[in-house]
């Protein structure tokens, strides 16, 4: 039996003791700390890494999405709120589920659900990056086209988010698989790409020029996201 470590950030203390009890309905879970102080949690998710988080959006000084948007080795995470508008946005940073308040414990479970099939996903645990060798660069497999194909690092120009799967551009062509690309972000080494956009993540010796309208790779512009363009810049421009 798997055992998760769960976060539970809510400021409000009812909502916690509920997803507490459902949490501690579940065998191989276990809540490693809760919060009411967004800021606080952010420090604990920082230092010490969980598989899950149950993640209220509607918080003082820190909202929940706000704080995803701060972490850059994101947890699975199970948004709760009481406000569906809200919940939507939260998509945005590829997050589990959501749970809308009150949570009734049918709901929770098909959440929980979710979190167990991408769990069995393959992902940063079990995407390896072969170290390779002189006459064989590193690289890494990945699902397309019915079989595994291996891309090397040195050839990819850049990844592109598209709904469900993610295009990966290389000198050689293009690849496309079923993934996210949040999990490309995890394993990718972070001295060699940066995610400049939600929905790209480019090679960054493979950037010629930086402009007004993006990042010029070959006769390719990737925009920069606003959340994104102060990295970017920092790495590019030095």
């Amino acid at each position: 039996m798997s055992n998760y470590d769960c976060y539970i950030v809510d400021d409000e203390p009812i909502a916690i003791d509920i997803l507490c009890a459902y949490v501690e309905r579940l065998e191989g879970f276990r809540i490693v700390g809760t919060f009411t102080n967004p800021i606080k949690a952010f420090e604990a998710i920082h230092r010490n890494p969980a598989h899950l988080v149950f993640l209220d959006i509607q918080m003082p000084e820190l909202t929940g999405l706000d704080l995803l948007r701060s972490l850059r080795r994101r947890p699975q995470v199970i948004l709760t709120t009481a406000y569906r508008e809200f919940a939507l946005e939260g998509f945005d940073f590829d997050v589990t589920d959501y749970l809308l308040k009150p949570i009734a414990f049918e709901r929770f479970l098909q959440a929980i659900d979710k979190f167990h099939l991408r769990a069995a996903l393959p992902g940063p645990d079990h995407t390896l990056i072969a170290a390779g060798s002189t006459d064989d660069p590193p690289y890494f497999f990945v699902r397309a086209d019915r079989k595994s194909v291996k891309v090397y690092l040195q050839d990819i120009l850049y990844l592109e988010s598209l709904k469900d799967y993610v295009r990966i551009v290389t000198t050689q062509g293009k690849i496309l698989t079923k993934e996210t690309i949040s999990h490309f972000e995890q394993f990718l080494p972070s001295d060699a790409f940066i995610r400049a956009h939600r929905s790209f993540i480019v090679s960054k010796d493979k950037i010629s020029a930086i402009s007004v309208d993006g990042l010029e790779i070959g006769q390719q512009t990737i925009p920069v996201g606003r959340m994104y363009k102060m990295a970017v810049e920092k790495t590019v421009l030095g």
